[in-house]
Formats: C-alpha cells, structure tokens, sequence
C-alpha cells in the first residue's frame, strides 16, 4: 500500500522530533509524518549495534487505542467478530498479535491486543498508515456499550536487543521479570508508562507507551546509557525483514489471507471451530484444502539483493510469484528477501529465478526467520 502523499507542511512531528534532530536524524516522510531514517552512524552500524546491544527506536507514528466495555467478555467479543484471534482466553497482562480481516479474508492491518488489568479494557497497537481506517472500522462495528477511545496524547517508543533489559531494569525494575508478549502499566523513570515485552526486530525488548509531553525527556535518559543508541526506520526495516515478520501493505494486504501470509498460527482452534471471524469461509478453505499461494523466505545467491516487486519464476521461465521484501541482511551477511510463491514451489529449498534487470538470478526458498529469535523466556 502506498504512504498517502504528504508535504512539508502536512507532515506530523512525532514528539521525538527536536530530539531527533538534535542526535542528527536523516528525516523522511513516513505515513504522514517525518519520520527518522537513521542516524550519522548509518543504516547497517544500527542494525548490528541492535543486534548487540540496544536500540531506540521513535515508533510514535503507529496508532493507540483502549477498547473499554463493562467487562471482558463483552469487549473480547466485540473485537472477535473482526479478528480471527483468540482474544476470549487472554490472562489480564497478557498481548495477542492478530488481524483485522475483510469479508473475503483479506488482512486490513495486523495489531497487538493487550488484555489490561482494568476489567473490560483492551490496549490495541495497529500500523500508522492503517490507523484511520482501522479505527473507523473498528468504531463502526462495535455493539452498544463498547466504545474505542484513541490515544492522541501518547508516544510510543521502543528498546530493543540483547541488553534492553539490563538498561530498561534502571528505570523500571517491575520489567524485569515481565514475561514476553505481556503489557502492563509501570512507572518508568517517574512516569506513567503501558510497558509491552515485545518488538520489531526479534530480539528481547519493550514497547512503552508514554505521555507525549513526556516521550523526549524519557528517551534522552535512555540514550544516556552506554549500550543505547538511536535507530533509525532503515534499520527497523532490515532488522524485521531478518526475523521473518511482515510489514503491512508490502508483506500482506488485503488481498491476502492469513493462510496465503503463512500467518495461520494467529487463529486458535477454538475460533476455526466456531468459524464466526470475517472470511471464516475462504480462510478456513484454505487451511483445509491449500492455499494457491504462500508467503516464504528467499535467499538469493551473490552479493545483489532482490527488491519488492522483482517477478519470481520457476526453472523454465514461469512466472510463480513476485518479491514483497527484500534487501541485504547485515546479521546475515548476504541479500535476504520475502515473496509468494505458488504453494507447489514453496518448500524449503526449492530453487528459483529472480528476475533482475531482465535476466534471472538464482535463489532458493529459505526458512525464516533468517535470524535465531531471541526473545525473552522465563527463567533465561
């Protein structure tokens, strides 16, 4: 999906913004505001100092939201009936990665729900380019006595890497011990925070949502540390593109199902069963009998990388897909991608053609993630 055009004029400043001008920010437009790209230290020094040791990263742009009824069930159903994720089941604290699906099974936006510890209040995270649009969804589909409150007023940043809890413990020691994929509401250097275990990148770290008056204050405490540095979106992206995770109007859209995007593991079995999500129909179809197409990694051979929209075809010359994601992988050391395939070409390993500059280039199907995840788990 393309970003929706923006002057600047028209471009936000996230609250970071005279921060992260003031550490050198190459600034770029970004789902409509400006965004920082990266820092004097460049793209690949971010991504392996994330790898290393800790990374902030601004992610203010990105949509926040409390879903609130008069209890649980009524606001877990609410959200059931647009997702197909288990919601219902969650324990109070903990996070749900899911989907906003259209009737035909199409992915809208992928967020994180958070099941509060306040009876009846969800936390939802969803894409900054989406927001809007999920949102006014959402909105439009709630029963009578749920309501979605948007949080205009918070920021949003995010420390990850090996050592972020070691740093993050400094000024929240209750994060210490937070089990991954968990949210919970903490004070973090004094201030009132919605701390997340979770990420990006696939290594351990948090997501704190924090007062926007705040956020400046809070990340130039963070990047006083030793281990920290900022980061910038370059290498968020090539950090994501490693762990296997997909980003939102590239990797999947609406004109892909969860199926086809590999991302089945996201519908329980209790919610296959009732089959009472958007395209339960199509999707349920699918697990059954085979999707046409599916989402895989690729590794191409030599030192050229494959960028989104390079046409993927078989030995003879067919075309069997398209690359959605693609660049050089620092922790890898070579050029990684992500695409469909036809699903008969989907194994592991199979070999395919990309097709650069009109000629085709050797590659093969490849498991992702590209990188061994390195989130936290209790008691390591």
């Amino acid at each position: 999906m393309p970003e929706p055009a923006a002057t600047a004029e028209t471009l936000k400043p996230p609250p970071r913004h005279g921060l992260n001008v003031e550490v050198g920010a190459e600034m770029v437009p970004f789902a409509g505001y400006d965004m920082p790209v990266q820092y004097p230290a460049g793209v690949l020094a971010e991504h392996l100092h994330t790898r290393e040791a800790a990374g902030l990263f601004d992610v203010s742009h990105m949509g926040q939201a409390f879903l609130t009824g008069p209890d649980h069930a009524t606001v877990s159903a609410a959200i059931e009936a647009l997702v197909p994720g288990d919601i219902r089941e969650l324990e109070p604290g903990a996070i749900r990665y899911t989907l906003l699906l259209n009737e035909k099974g199409g992915i809208l936006d992928d967020l994180m729900v958070t099941r509060t510890a306040k009876d009846g209040v969800l936390f939802l995270v969803v894409n900054a380019a989406c927001k809007d649009a999920d949102f006014a969804h959402i909105e439009n589909h709630l029963p009578k006595g749920v309501a979605l409150t948007r949080l205009a007023d918070r920021a949003l940043i995010a420390l990850q890497g090996p050592k972020a809890a070691e740093v993050f413990a400094r000024f929240a020691p209750d994060a210490a011990t937070q089990a991954f994929m968990t949210g919970k509401e903490m004070s973090v250097a004094g201030l009132p925070c919605m701390v997340s275990r979770s990420g990006y990148t696939g290594e351990d770290g948090y997501e704190v949502s924090v007062p926007e008056g705040d956020a400046a204050a809070l990340a130039k405490k963070l990047l006083a540390e030793a281990e920290v540095k900022p980061i910038g979106l370059g290498a968020r992206d090539s950090l994501r593109l490693e762990a296997g995770l997909c980003l939102y109007g590239h990797d999947i859209d609406e004109t892909t199902t969860p199926v086809e995007g590999a991302l089945t593991w996201t519908i329980s079995k209790r919610r296959r069963e009732e089959a009472n999500f958007p395209g339960a129909k199509i999707i349920l179809d699918q697990i059954a009998n085979g999707a046409p197409r599916k989402r895989v990694g690729l590794l191409p051979e030599g030192k050229a990388p494959a960028r989104e929209g390079t046409e993927i075809t078989d030995a003879s010359g067919k075309k069997i897909g398209v690359v959605t994601s693609g660049g050089y992988g620092p922790s890898v050391g070579g050029p990684i991608a992500m695409g469909y395939v036809e699903t008969g070409s989907a194994k592991a390993d199979t070999g395919v053609e990309l097709m650069v500059r009109g000629k085709g280039r050797p590659a093969k199907v490849a498991a992702m993630p590209f990188v061994k995840k390195r989130f936290h788990k209790p008691g390591k």
